[in-house]
């Protein structure tokens, strides 16, 4: 989807769809749109009146102008309450709005900036929230489908119009954003929509090499035999049954100065998951083939970071390894030793997460990082504790992890930190190694997170656990059913943040 941004008027903007907002339990239209509704004939103020649009959060009503002015139709979107409003209601008016274009098979609208008249709000912050919006509520996954109703076409443009010629480069910034961020979340969600037989690692590996044509981009792959000869016995370990051979991806932006340290993302990149030798029950078990989020998601980030040329140093870290039972699959009560140099008993070998991450966290050791972010589909306990509307944080670095946390309210996905207490290793002691990769019921989102710091170096970092974000059993006005690809907005966002407050 194109946007652009104009100076116009609400009665002078030929559309096939005109959006205008309104507030909850305010049954006066706002002075802006008093010469539409004047041209309309008082249609917006008596449905204002007689309750038939309240302004409730994402409610919608389409009328027809028959005429009246140059756009086709009116969309009118509820905003919720004028004082409630936030960058992520309207993201989701606009998710809903992109929906409902759709269903009126059109393909062009045009609206004015959503939330202007309240204060606190940013203009270039508004344009992003909407492109990004109108980006996630129009997504679907159709490559698949042979039957041309279920493969309508995307909408094509949206113009935001402006009042104020000083407004005009303020709201092309953030459209950029916004297209960007959007983009990279259909990005991520396309490729763990795609099934495991054709998602495979070394499908990963081509997707990565189509990033590395981007601009100030450099991808080095590392295949099994060099895995081995540095001893990535987690990434070798959980890979080592399927007949897709695992691999080791490094992508690397350099958009900021030579020689200053880079932000390292890790990302779990299990194409599939059938648990392995503890083999998972058969119900769901199709969902896995989007384990591999964490790593699609750093994917991303990586190309959203080159498309805004952020003057940042940026590395994304995948360690790919589809994990599947066999004759020479890992086996509970295995033994294996880690880049770290440090040994892990296996067992339970759907604990593999946690087992390729350490390899990735170590390596991301030896690039000198300024901090490092780790994600990961990676517990069941995070979908138990949090539900579908929280990422899991923990990490040891409160300054990145107030980082991540004002990155998450911006972007609408938002974190939750939990503890991360030394305590909690006695649950991961193991009698033969120097620790189990599994600890017990009690407290699983934190004992896989303590596991995974056991392999972190002298640096700030923290892990984020999208288990319970990851999937969506049904449509909200943001996520279609499916993966969700939450998290990548987030990273981004932090970047962004970052980008606009420069850390010492």
């Amino acid at each position: 989807m194109k946007t652009t941004v104009k100076q116009g008027t609400l009665t002078g903007t030929p559309t096939e769809v005109l959006v205008i907002p309104g507030y909850e339990d305010e049954t006066n239209i706002g002075k802006a749109t008093q010469p539409l509704d004047r041209n309309l004939g008082g249609q917006l103020t008596e449905m204002r009146k007689n309750g038939e649009f309240q302004g409730k959060p994402n409610q919608t009503v389409l009328i027809h102008t028959r005429g009246a002015i140059p756009a086709k139709r009116i969309l009118l979107v509820g905003l919720g309450k004028r004082d409630d409003l936030t960058l992520d209601r309207v993201r989701q008016a606009m998710g809903t709005v992109a929906k409902r274009v759709s269903q009126a098979e059109t393909r062009t609208c045009a609206t004015t900036l959503l939330g202007l008249d309240r204060s606190g709000l940013w203009p270039d912050d508004l344009a992003q929230a909407m492109v990004d919006g109108m980006i996630l509520g129009d997504y679907r996954f159709t490559p698949y489908r042979t039957d041309s109703a279920n493969r309508k076409e995307p909408l094509s443009s949206m113009t935001i119009l402006v009042d104020k010629p000083s407004l005009l480069n303020t709201v092309k910034r953030g459209i950029e954003r916004g297209e960007a961020t959007g983009e990279a979340t259909c990005f991520a969600r396309d490729l763990c929509n795609h099934p495991a037989n054709v998602m495979t690692p070394s499908r990963v590996v081509e997707e990565a090499k189509k990033i590395s044509k981007e601009k100030k981009v450099r991808l080095t792959v590392l295949n099994p035999a060099k895995m081995k000869q540095l001893g990535m016995g987690g990434v070798l370990g959980v890979g080592q049954a399927s007949q897709h051979p695992p691999q080791f991806i490094i992508l690397e932006y350099q958009g900021g100065k030579k020689g200053e340290k880079p932000i390292v993302f890790v990302g779990k990149t299990v194409t599939f998951d059938s648990g392995g030798i503890s083999l998972k029950p058969s119900e769901n078990m199709d969902h896995m083939k989007a384990d591999m989020t964490g790593g699609a998601e750093v994917l991303a980030t990586v190309r959203a970071a080159a498309r805004l040329r952020l003057p940042l140093n940026v590395i994304g870290l995948l360690p790919v390894a589809e994990n599947m039972p066999g004759g020479r699959a890992t086996k509970p009560g295995d033994i294996l030793t880690m880049l770290s140099g440090k040994t892990v008993e296996v067992q339970n070998t759907d604990a593999e997460g946690r087992l390729i991450l350490a390899d990735g966290l170590a390596y991301a050791g030896r690039l000198k990082p300024a901090c490092v972010i780790d994600i990961a589909t990676l517990t069941g306990a995070c979908i138990v504790a949090l539900g579908q509307f929280a990422i899991g944080m923990l990490g040891t670095d409160d300054s990145l992890k107030e980082q991540l946390k004002q990155a998450g309210e911006c972007s609408g996905e938002r974190v939750w930190e939990m503890p991360l207490w030394d305590e909690y290793f006695e649950q991961l002691k193991s009698d033969v190694a120097d620790m189990r990769n599994i600890g017990g019921r009690g407290g699983g989102m934190i004992t896989a997170a303590l596991f995974l710091k056991q392999f972190v170096g002298k640096f700030p970092w923290v892990h984020l656990d999208i288990a319970s974000t990851d999937w969506s059993a049904s449509d909200r006005p943001c996520i279609s059913k499916g993966p969700t690809a939450i998290g990548t907005r987030l990273l981004i966002q932090y970047l962004l943040n970052r980008v606009a407050k420069p850390q010492k």
